[in-house]
């Protein structure tokens, strides 16, 4: 269990006691215990209960809670909310904009404990008399369950992947004489997705009856295909077919339906093909990379299009980290020595600013005072180098949070929107467009704000963006974090078309989200970028060269 789940139990038992009226100074120390365990310097489950109970906002009592979770994979306070809370009003804390408190007065006064319920309330005008809705409230409850349930049963990409591999690998085992490969939606790093695809040429008995007699496991047949739904994993797809058709089928149930239908428009797919390669040979065409079959339009790229697409090994240092100094979880010293020691070349720190009281964003004292330990950790651990950086708030005007005599002192700025985050386009437009026109912007930081799954974004003209950053010479920022993925792909290529550098950066909190990188990667590459429009695959001597001339165009 990772701190992330274990302080995903916390924070749901701090939610459902504010849903049930209990005492609010214990609910609220629950919430922060979450906090807490999302920021511990390692995995609690390898702490032993001396030093787990001795970090930063445990204490005895939240370690023993911690403990129990670990070692019966159960919380007995929570079990109690649990066992009185109907399940409906789980559903409900997965809507945006429906806290705890509002989720009491929707159950308990108009009686609603269901999604279902909820929905024909805000249909037939309920929710408008209750003490702190409205009819703006009511119509973006209508909004946000509308997204819900376009995306219920879909996973990040990231969280599928290393089931799917695994998987994978498990299924080549026990059949050994058969073959296995990913195609679909998890094939073409499709940033969320709904099943993970794998094809196969072992017969529909063999599968039903190998998964059927599994608990917790559930088996559907049709067909060509098997479902299988297995308790906390994606539901898996098998798709059925004969060794000799292995390669046309892969081709076919990897490409989207988009690709497909144009590609058999124009060309003939071969009945039983050596390689998966032969089918575009044979008909002309360049091989297209697996991630980049989304569309019709991939069909008419030239081939460099695909030749050079940008690859993990590519990152050359870290864009985008917070460190202790704001809501990080390591010290700037670990987190410039790991990425060094990762073979990296330079760390961005991007703590956050003054406005962001929540993540004890810099004052500007406090600026002053991380570029100082800047200074004399980049003296020891040269040439390796430390760039000073900062992600300023966005404000609703579109101004920076810091004056331009601060702003002056960072090598780089990343500005982002980080609240009121409900925008009209024309507001959101202006906000944005204002920001990017500031002299000192270095980085548009997720432009969108998007959350995936679970919040949309506010809405943008992508092209007036883009258009925009190009005249301002400001790098567009593909947030690497699996939830965000912000530049959408689908801008990548009229981004590199603009002449716009992009930046694969973590937005790392802590050193294992250096990691996040890979997932930016795999999604830059569906949008055809290459390593030598991506800001982060500079060198440090490189990446130096380019801040000097942004200075010398303010």
């Amino acid at each position: 269990m990772t701190n992330y789940q274990i302080a995903d139990h916390f924070s749901l038992l701090s939610k459902l006691m504010d849903i049930h009226g209990e005492d609010s100074f214990r609910a609220k120390s629950y919430s922060i215990a979450a906090y807490n365990i999302e920021r511990l310097p390692s995995e609690a489950t390898t702490m032993d209960d001396a030093t787990l109970f001795s970090m930063k906002g445990i204490g005895n009592s939240t370690g023993k809670k911690m403990r129990e979770l670990i070692n019966t994979g159960r919380m007995g306070a929570l079990d109690d909310m649990l066992a009185k809370t109907p399940p409906g009003i789980l559903d409900m804390l997965q809507i945006k904009g429906l806290g705890p408190k509002k989720i009491a007065v929707i159950w308990k006064e108009l009686g609603i404990e269901s999604l279902g319920e909820l929905e024909y309330a805000c249909n037939e005008n309920r929710l408008v008399s209750l003490k702190g809705f409205g009819a703006k409230t009511q119509e973006s409850v209508l909004q946000n369950l509308a997204y819900f349930k376009q995306n219920i049963g879909f996973h990040l990409w990231a969280e599928a992947e290393a089931f799917a591999k695994s998987f994978l690998s498990q299924l080549e085992q026990t059949f050994p004489d058969n073959r296995f490969a990913l195609t679909g939606d998890i094939r073409r790093q499709t940033e969320t997705l709904e099943y993970v695809d794998i094809l196969t040429d072992t017969d529909k008995m063999t599968l039903a009856d190998t998964f059927g007699n599994l608990a917790d496991t559930s088996v559907e047949e049709a067909e060509t295909s098997v479902m299988v739904a297995m308790q906390g994993q994606p539901r898996v797809r098998f798709h059925l077919t004969t060794s000799d058709a292995f390669n046309a089928a892969l081709f076919l149930t990897t490409g989207s339906e988009p690709f497909i239908t144009a590609f058999r428009e124009k060309h003939t797919v071969p009945e039983a093909p050596a390689t998966e390669d032969e089918i575009f040979t044979t008909n002309g065409l360049p091989v297209i990379p697996p991630m980049m079959r989304e569309t019709a339009e991939v069909l008419a790229k030239p081939v460099s299009t695909f030749s050079n697409l940008i690859q993990p090994g590519d990152i050359r240092g870290i864009i985008h980290s917070h460190s202790r100094w704001s809501d990080g979880m390591n010290t700037l010293q670990e987190m410039a020595v790991a990425a060094r020691d990762a073979g990296l070349e330079y760390l961005v720190i991007s703590d956050h600013s003054q406005t962001a009281f929540y993540a004890d964003g810099l004052k500007p004292e406090r600026v002053a005072e991380q570029h100082q330990e800047i200074d004399a950790l980049n003296a020891k651990l040269a040439p390796f180098r430390i760039f000073k950086s900062i992600e300023s708030d966005i404000l609703n005007d579109g101004s920076l949070d810091y004056s331009p005599q601060v702003l002056a002192t960072f090598d780089l700025v990343i500005a982002s929107v980080h609240s009121n985050l409900k925008m009209s386009q024309e507001k959101a437009m202006d906000r944005v467009l204002t920001a990017i026109r500031n002299p000192y912007t270095t980085i548009l930081g997720h432009p969108t704000g998007r959350l995936l799954l679970s919040r949309k974004g506010y809405p943008l003209d992508h092209k007036a963006i883009i258009d925009a950053c190009a005249e301002h010479n400001v790098v567009v920022e593909i947030n690497a974090h699996p939830r965000r993925l912000d530049l959408d792909w689908r801008w990548v290529d009229y981004a590199m078309e603009r002449g716009v550098l992009l930046s694969i950066n973590p937005d790392a909190h802590s050193i294992e989200g250096y990691h996040d990188t890979y997932y930016g990667v795999m999604v830059a590459q569906k949008g055809g970028l290459t390593a030598a429009r991506n800001l982060s695959s500079f060198t440090r001597v490189e990446l130096e060269a380019f801040l000097e001339e942004q200075r010398t165009k303010r």
